[in-house]
């Protein structure tokens, strides 16, 4: 009988070591996750209110939803191609903006537009070999009311003589030279004249309120003989020495100054507005009283208009 081979089994012990590797996936995974739900919360912060509607409503209906999207449609070669009819099932609707925004985005127009045309100035002063001469004696900045520039008297050049309204012959030349910017524009302007504290003693009954507005007008009649128009001119006022430009010394130069605004259109707005007629007045003093008309309705009805009045003596008066 044969004897039959002897077989030997060995198994080899395989270590798994650290799992194949497929940790890495499953982290990366989770990675993602994080990524993207900080993202959510970010735009979520960061969102307006209108924006997280818009979102809410997709949410709640993606199929029916269109507010926030476009119809037009993008053909694969990535050129839109506009729709003017609305279909039967989708309803074209307008994007209406609060009241807010819109003046929200009207007022940051009106401030970017203030801030170009405070450039504009200051590249016309460096280069303008006129302005360039009395650059010390302009000061622009930008207030509520929209864009100021602020002509100033330096010692030994004064805009005005003194107690005077005509203008030196360079504050003319000033005046010209920015009007040919200012006369670009459609806002409209605001002339203010000040002076100092020094009081005015030229003739009786002419005060600093006088001369600031005299000369404020006068401005105004250099700015449209250089090319602002007319109507462009909102107002015109004389402040006197009610608003010093340096409070600690209210003699100064500097007090003395005319000072022309390139109005945004709320300042403007207001202006019109306050200029406006209101309401019913108070009290009227141009309306007769009861017994003025009675009066008068009794004179008409007897004819004592109608009889001559005697001459007034020579010398007399007759108002």
């Amino acid at each position: 009988m044969d004897e039959q081979p002897i077989i030997i089994k060995r198994k080899k012990k395989v270590v798994g070591g650290h799992h194949g590797g497929s940790w890495k996936v499953a982290f990366a995974d989770f990675a993602t996750a994080m990524m993207a739900f900080f993202l959510v919360l970010w735009l979520t912060s960061t969102a307006s209110p209108e924006q997280k509607l818009a979102v809410e409503g997709y949410f709640r209906d993606p199929v029916g939803f269109t507010e926030g999207g476009t119809p037009n449609p993008v053909d694969l070669e990535g050129s839109a191609s506009v729709i003017n009819e609305a279909t039967q099932d989708v309803e074209a609707n307008q994007i209406q903006l609060q009241d807010e925004v819109v003046e929200e985005l009207a007022d940051t127009l009106e401030q970017r537009r203030m801030e170009e045309l405070f450039q504009e100035l200051k590249k016309r002063i460096e280069e303008s070999e006129t302005l360039q001469q009395f650059k010390d004696q302009l000061l622009i900045d930008i207030t509520d009311e929209g864009l100021r520039i602020q002509i100033v008297d330096r010692t030994g050049r004064p805009m005005f003589d003194s107690g005077r309204a005509e203008l030196k012959y360079y504050s003319q030349e000033i005046l010209f030279e920015l009007a040919k910017t200012l006369g670009s524009v459609n806002n409209k302007l605001s002339i203010t004249g000040h002076t100092d504290a020094t009081p005015f003693n030229g003739r009786p009954g002419y005060t600093n309120w006088e001369l600031s507005a005299d000369r404020a007008n006068t401005a105004r009649r250099a700015l449209v003989a250089g090319g602002v128009r007319p109507e462009q001119i909102a107002r015109v006022v004389g402040l006197a020495d009610s608003v010093l430009f340096d409070q600690e010394n209210p003699t100064a130069p500097v007090n003395r100054r005319i000072s022309i605004i390139v109005l945004n259109q709320k300042a403007a707005d207001d202006i019109r507005s306050s200029a406006g007629r209101g309401g019913v007045p108070v009290i009227d003093l141009t309306r007769p009283t009861e017994a003025q008309e009675s009066q008068a309705r009794e004179k008409l009805e007897s004819g004592d208009w109608l009889q001559e009045r005697e001459a007034p003596a020579p010398g007399e008066l007759n108002w």
